[in-house]
């Protein structure tokens, strides 16, 4: 824990993090491109060339998570050890109230 509280420092700097989901899409055989590649993407260039990017390893080489698992790690939990679903992780997100009885599925 002291090399966390050592780390934090406070400021007025505003961080975005944005995590584009499923951007890795294949290429569609009557473009040959993904449908990033042929998007019109202005702001997202924008955001790109002004800001900081970078890719993580959200579990482990060769492990491709879903979205519920990867989310997770972005936010430090250990994806492995913390089986969560995607129906309760958006449940959640919207703000609704989930008892240990309750069944959250994503449609």
């Amino acid at each position: 824990m002291d090399l966390i509280s050592s780390l934090i420092k406070t400021n007025n700097t505003k961080i975005i993090v944005l995590v584009i989901d499923g951007i890795g899409g294949l290429a569609h055989p009557s473009t040959g491109k993904t449908a990033l590649e042929y998007a019109s993407t202005p702001n997202l260039d924008i955001l790109t060339s002004e800001g900081a990017t970078g890719q993580i390893l959200p579990i482990d080489y060769g492990i491709t998570p879903g979205s519920g698992p990867a989310h997770l790690s972005l936010f430090g939990y250990d994806a492995i050890a913390s089986q969560i679903g995607r129906g309760i992780l958006e449940a959640y997100g919207v703000g609704m109230n989930v008892s240990g009885s309750d069944v959250a599925v994503r449609g």
